[in-house]
């Protein structure tokens, strides 16, 4: 008899190592994990945390020469980001960038704040594709696609290496792109503002976007639907400014 409650008795115990653990992950919610999930769990929850910076305040912003460059996501976490030249999701089919940042001039990134807020009371926000390119990434493109239908001559540089051009869409507050007709990166007519032949779901948000642009000071190139370059900053000279990665 005691050796069978022995062995009761170490079963038991086994079971109770196995029960599964309980942690606090947020004050409003708690989830079940294991021994091991628990601790994969702990240590994602920590690096989000480290990763969380507070946002700068919209003062300094102002206070800033228009020539200078800030990091948008410094400045609002209402932005979405999707770099496609630091990725082979692109129509070079490889990565030039060194990091994922966006950076814009100082003027830029401020009628870029407009704009946004103007989207967020219709329930979209920007979405941007590529920002700031530096001219040793124009030339690294240029090396790629000497093509001056697709990629500027670095010798001439483009509002792009000025920090005064991006590439954007609109998404909605969950994050979902909204139907522009062809997708980043597309050179065909369809791309154009002025190829009409779509649903008008599509025209809808295609004006969407360019006349709310227009509004806080962005020309959209007629070629590209997705491109918008701020026209106070055209005359600006190429920056070799380049991004801090880490």
């Amino acid at each position: 008899m005691m050796k069978y409650a022995f062995l009761l008795l170490a079963v038991g115990l086994v079971v109770a190592c196995k029960q599964e653990n309980k942690i606090q992950v947020s004050k409003k919610e708690s989830v079940v994990l294991n021994d091991s999930a628990m601790v994969e769990k702990v240590a994602v929850i920590e690096e989000e945390q480290d990763s969380v910076q507070p946002l700068k305040p919209l003062t300094e912003l102002e206070s800033l020469a228009d020539t200078s460059f800030v990091r948008l996501a410094d400045y609002s976490n209402d932005f979405a980001f999707d770099m496609r030249y630091a990725t082979d999701n692109n129509f070079l089919k490889t990565a030039v960038y060194d990091c994922a940042e966006c950076y814009t001039r100082a003027k830029t990134a401020k009628q870029l704040l407009k704009a946004n807020t103007d989207f967020l009371s219709q329930g979209y926000r920007i979405k941007f594709f590529d920002c700031y390119r530096p001219l040793d990434v124009q030339k690294k493109m240029w090396k790629l696609v000497p093509n001056p239908m697709y990629v500027a001559d670095p010798a001439k540089g483009s509002i792009h290496n000025r920090g005064g051009a991006v590439d954007i869409t609109l998404v909605d507050m969950e994050g979902n792109e909204l139907p522009m007709g062809t997708g980043f990166d597309f050179f065909g007519q369809k791309a154009h503002h002025t190829y009409k032949d779509l649903p008008a779901e599509v025209l809808e948000h295609r004006n969407l976007l360019k006349t709310t642009m227009e509004k806080y000071g962005f020309n959209a190139i007629e070629s590209e639907w997705w491109h918008y370059n701020l026209g106070a900053m055209t005359g600006s000279k190429v920056a070799n400014f380049v991004w801090d990665c880490e």
